[in-house]
């Protein structure tokens, strides 16, 4: 039985397993096939200073409810009858149960600290989860006076502003996908969100979060992460072969579907070095998810051209701290000239006045008992606690040895 003492918030805030974003099943799956037995651990980071710890007895609560979340019929059936699933990881996926015991979760002097280990093909599945039960655990107590009607209200004045911005530029190509799950408010809010948008807003094509897709009948959307990336680190027999190893694994396990590549766990320019004519002309597009958007937008599509390829036959995703208005901004500037589509999430399911959100993460920090490390576009996000490694994988990569692991 659970603890009710001192937080008296016990009932469960996630009620279903498909309740994460879409790249950890398709991540799961090819992990299930081909690295079933590779052991990895994952942290949290708070990436801004923000004393969560005093809410460690009650995430420890919720992570145990999480214990009993199972596949319904409905939910198995609704992954069966997709294209990009099989049905040997679909039974397997039916019988798993996520395990409390694989977390640790402590107070340490007011700071969180959470550390996951166990099988890959386990440990996948906790990231999205935790990190939406503990922003959803710190909103309510910080704020709990605000909710759905607070963020949809304000949801439609963005979309109204939006509307004035665009005018007569041609949208036709404009594609905006939520992925919010991670950051949200909260669960009622997201979904209070996706909906509104859905009804309101023509340009939506898809959400990141399973549940919510199967329920709202929009397209299920999104990839690999930077796990994928990193964890071939560490499974790769050679180093500097690894990133090739985790594209070539990926397209393996799906060969022309789920082709959009995730670019910056080891920086663009590195990526683009490995990302050579046979995986460009497979892969149907990129992911940008730290640097400066436009810059990576234009290495993109230069490197397509001296590859031959239309720009426009490819699909370019950005995904990084975007809101309305940089969509926006990004579309005008590259909407002609390849195929865009933008993934907007904080900003889309925790964006109320007066509610500040978390910026929380958490990460693959070894695979097979050694270090993995991401080295992003943006400095603030590298993340790795091996110097050694770190410096072992710029040399590989031929990265020069400037920007220091946090």
């Amino acid at each position: 039985m659970l603890k009710r003492t001192m937080t008296g918030h016990a009932s469960p805030i996630l009620t279903t397993l498909l309740d994460t974003d879409a790249y950890k099943l398709h991540m799961q799956q090819a992990v299930y096939h081909r690295y079933y037995d590779v052991p990895v651990t994952a942290e949290f980071r708070c990436r801004g200073d923000e004393l969560l710890g005093f809410y460690a007895d009650e995430i420890r609560e919720q992570i145990e409810t999480l214990q009993a979340l199972a596949l319904s019929d409905d939910e198995y059936h609704y992954l069966s009858g997709l294209p990009f699933f099989q049905t040997d990881y679909v039974n397997w996926l039916r019988q798993f149960r996520l395990d409390p015991s694989q977390v640790n979760v402590r107070n340490d002097h007011g700071r969180l600290t959470i550390q996951i280990h166990g099988p890959w093909r386990e440990v996948i599945l906790w990231e999205v989860p935790l990190l939406a039960l503990i922003s959803e655990v710190v909103h309510r107590h910080r704020t709990p006076q605000m909710g759905v009607e607070q963020a949809v209200s304000h949801l439609q004045r963005k979309l109204v502003d939006f509307r004035e911005q665009v005018g007569d530029l041609d949208m036709s190509r404009f594609q905006l996908m939520d992925f919010g799950t991670r950051r949200r408010y909260s669960k009622a809010v997201q979904e209070a969100i996706v909906s509104t948008l859905k009804t309101e807003f023509p340009w939506l094509v898809g959400t990141s979060n399973y549940d919510l897709a199967r329920r709202l009948q929009l397209n299920p959307v999104g990839t690999q992460a930077h796990e994928w990336f990193q964890a071939h680190q560490q499974i790769s027999p050679v180093l500097a072969n690894s990133q090739r190893a985790a594209l070539q694994s990926w397209l393996d396990e799906y060969d022309d579907q789920l082709g959009i590549a995730l670019t910056d766990c080891i920086t663009m320019d590195a990526f683009l070095r490995d990302f050579g004519p046979g995986f460009a002309h497979r892969y149907q597009g990129l992911r940008h998810d730290s640097g400066d958007p436009v810059e990576w937008g234009e290495k993109a599509i230069a490197h397509y051209q001296r590859l031959d390829i239309d720009p426009k036959s490819k699909t370019l995703v950005f995904s990084d701290n975007l809101n309305l208005d940089k969509a926006l901004a990004l579309y005008r500037h590259f909407g002609q000239r390849a195929n865009v589509v933008f993934g907007i999430g904080t900003r889309l399911t925790c964006d109320i006045p007066g509610v500040t959100p978390l910026n929380i993460v958490i990460k693959l920090v070894s695979c097979n008992g050694k270090p993995v490390a991401k080295l992003s576009d943006s400095p603030g996000k590298t993340i790795c606690q091996d110097k050694a490694f770190v410096r072992a994988l710029r040399k590989a990569f031929d990265l020069p040895l400037v920007k220091r692991a946090s």
